[in-house]
């Protein structure tokens, strides 16, 4: 499945691996296939997506490990 459509676009931000231009790759998807492409250079080359990385564990996205908890009755003793 292609991630970029047959109308070649530019990437914003992207630096060309060969000559280093900046805003310069324009990408596009043709028979399937993705592909990146420097307008001043002409480096060209097929994208390949690798499948997402799993979440590394932190303390903030950590299951959270619960403890059992209980209710505690606050009472107000009568004034002797």
């Amino acid at each position: 499945m292609s991630s970029y459509s047959e109308t070649p676009r530019f990437l914003a931000g992207a630096i060309c691996p060969k000559c280093e231009a900046l805003d310069r790759i324009k990408v596009y998807s043709k028979d399937g296939k993705d592909y990146r492409e420097c307008v001043t250079c002409g480096f060209q080359d097929e994208m390949h997506f690798t499948s997402a990385a799993k979440e590394l564990e932190t303390r903030v996205n950590a299951q959270k490990h619960t403890v059992p908890t209980e209710v505690v009755n606050i009472v107000k003793l009568s004034d002797q």
